[in-house]
């Protein structure tokens, strides 16, 4: 958070993984073994950049032996690099957006977290002025409610992106400050951990976010927001919102009942009336999209129905009605074409690759009006 993250998730290596002896090897996220690309490998360039790096980290008061103890077991992750060069290619429709960001889970989900920390959410909205079923959704679109933190070192994802240099500048920065939020005793090194860009606990702060805007709300001395207690993280995040500029007993904003609101970002699609509060959401995150989806949520989670307008046809002439009926065709033909939600990603992509291979058809993995008619 601060800065567009998508959307939108190093350390000195003597010999490349040897350095890493001794320091407890990266899970993934189920406790196995660390997904491909995720795992330190040898790099005498980035080895390189790291004892300059070094230098400029001492040269700034870090001592030797605490950079010793903060960069232990990290390394050069070529999986940051990958996922870095490609979200920029990556896009989504609104309809499918707002699918995800408002899926029937992540609602349910939703409204049991509101009611589990009701008094948090209450006690930070009379505190801060930030909507609680606000602070609520932006937890619900970062993390899932706390359930997809990121488990992927901090400094090795910073110092990747760092080396790599198209955002060096940056990530350097947000090094620096990762090395502070330890040197401050915030967290240990082995449970600082976030998202491939760096991005950490509950509501995914980048390191320079959480030195300007981190709350110790529980009282403990530490802004803690990797806990399994989010108090912390809610607080920073509300803290955030603050103090941009968010507007107590103002809503984001609401679907334009009749077309014609101040926000239309799809022609023929629904039409929002925004206000400043939308705004600042966007400084969360500078999208349209993820605004939108966290206002929308939030309503769910408060009881608040579906959007009443709808959606044009896609690209291929089909309605989110059509896809879900593509869908769960594919699926009753023992084509698993995941949760009919109408989002067609890459399961429901090969689900239509495989019936169009069993049928005999072109394998194109692409819907189609003719594949819907042959699925219904």
């Amino acid at each position: 958070m601060g800065f567009n993250r998508r959307q939108f998730l190093g350390g000195v290596m003597i010999s490349g993984l040897a350095a890493c002896a001794g320091a407890p090897a990266y899970r993934g996220p189920s406790g196995g073994a660390a997904p491909d690309g995720m795992r330190p490998v040898p790099n005498g360039a980035y080895d390189a950049w790291m004892n300059s790096f070094r230098t400029r980290a001492e040269g700034a008061g870090y001592s030797r032996g605490f950079l010793n103890n903060a960069f232990r077991g990290t390394g050069y992750l070529p999986g940051v690099v990958e996922r870095d060069r490609n979200q920029t290619e990556f896009s989504r429709a609104l309809e499918d957006y707002l699918s995800i960001a408002a899926s029937d889970e992540r609602i349910t989900k939703g409204r049991a977290a509101f009611a589990r920390h009701r008094g948090t959410l209450m006690a930070l909205e009379n505190k801060y002025g930030v909507d609680a079923q606000i602070i609520a959704a932006i937890w619900g679109l970062e993390s899932y409610y706390g359930e997809r933190r990121g488990d992927i070192p901090v400094l090795s994802a910073t110092t990747t992106l760092a080396f790599d240099g198209r955002r060096g500048s940056m990530f350097e920065k947000q090094t620096m400050a990762a090395l502070r939020i330890l040197q401050e005793g915030h967290i240990s090194p082995d449970r600082f951990t976030g998202s491939w860009a760096g991005a950490m606990g509950h509501t995914q702060f980048m390191p320079t976010s959480f030195q300007a805007f981190a709350v110790d709300f529980t009282g403990d001395g530490r802004a803690d927001i990797w806990s399994d207690d989010p108090t912390d993280a809610l607080a920073s995040t509300a803290a955030y919102l603050a103090r941009n500029g968010w507007q107590r007993g103002q809503r984001w904003g609401s679907e334009a009942v009749a077309g014609g609101g101040n926000l239309q970002p799809q022609a023929g699609g629904p039409s929002f009336n925004t206000t400043a509060n939308f705004r600042v959401i966007k400084r969360y995150n500078n999208s349209d999209s993820y605004a939108l989806g966290v206002g929308h949520l939030s309503d769910r989670i408060m009881g608040g129905g579906p959007l009443r307008g709808s959606f044009p046809p896609d690209v291929y002439g089909l309605t989110k009605a059509d896809r879900i009926a593509l869908q769960r065709g594919l699926n009753a033909r023992g084509f698993d074409a995941g949760t009919p939600d109408g989002v067609l990603g890459g399961q429901t992509r090969s689900a239509i690759e495989a019936y169009q291979r069993r049928t005999g058809l072109p394998v194109t993995g692409t819907p189609s009006v003719d594949l819907l008619r042959m699925l219904t």
